[in-house]
């Protein structure tokens, strides 16, 4: 079992597309084991887009990131990275593949709607930032319908 984070960033909660976004989730299987809205500050953009900090790009995107309220999710299952990412798309929605979030529901290279770890070890340092009390643990009743037992 992996965990990811996931943020839904400002874009998808002025959009109204949090229920629908999240669905797509679920409905692949993914198990949310951690959910807080949240107004990320600097102190959190500088931990979270460390790599990024000295990036041209870096003071717009702390700007967005920061303008709103955000929604931060830990979600559960086998390979949960990988399938989190193929369900959001390329980065940019305009080369995003349609049926994926970003390729059904964003034009933009600026407002991509949601963020996801791209790595085991990012997923655990970026959890630790937005969850640093831990997660739920805990079972659906779906899991043997979901999940191999291997």
């Amino acid at each position: 079992m992996e965990t990811t984070l996931i943020l839904f960033k400002p874009d998808a909660l002025h959009r109204g597309l949090v229920g629908r976004v999240l669905s797509r989730f679920e409905s692949k299987g993914l198990q949310i084991v951690a959910m807080r809205m949240l107004r990320m500050t600097d102190e959190i953009a500088a931990r979270h887009y460390a790599e990024h900090v000295d990036k041209p790009f870096y003071p717009g995107l702390v700007a967005f990131m920061t303008s709103s309220p955000i929604l931060a999710l830990a979600l559960r299952g086998p390979e949960a990275i990988a399938v989190a990412r193929k369900l959001m798309g390329k980065t940019f929605g305009l080369e995003a593949e349609a049926g994926t979030i970003r390729g059904d529901f964003g034009c933009s290279k600026s407002f991509n709607l949601v963020h996801g770890s791209d790595s085991a070890a990012s997923a655990e340092r970026e959890l630790g930032i937005y969850f640093p009390d831990g997660l739920q643990d805990w079972e659906t009743i779906q899991h043997p319908w979901l999940w191999d037992a291997e």
